[in-house]
């Protein structure tokens, strides 16, 4: 997998705290911010999963059984 480069600004206190707690564990800034950025995209889709189970679930009493649906579907 290739890397790119991706430039912020955020406030020198974080900057200052981030830079201090990744020297403390011997932890890259790279390593750090990039298992970050995939934690919270990983909590998002979750959220955004549990927000769908939420408006389908009103719709599960309509819902037809698996099997009758590939019955349909395969016209048998």
């Amino acid at each position: 997998m290739g890397k790119t480069t991706f430039a912020m600004k955020i406030s020198e206190v974080v900057c200052k705290d981030f830079k201090a707690f990744c020297k403390e564990h011997g932890i890259k800034y790279s390593f750090f911010i990039e298992e970050a950025i995939k934690e919270k995209l990983a909590e998002e889709e979750l959220r955004d999963d549990i927000l769908d189970l939420k408006t389908l679930r009103k719709e599960e009493k309509s819902a037809v059984p698996f099997e009758e649906y590939l019955r349909v579907r395969d016209g048998v």
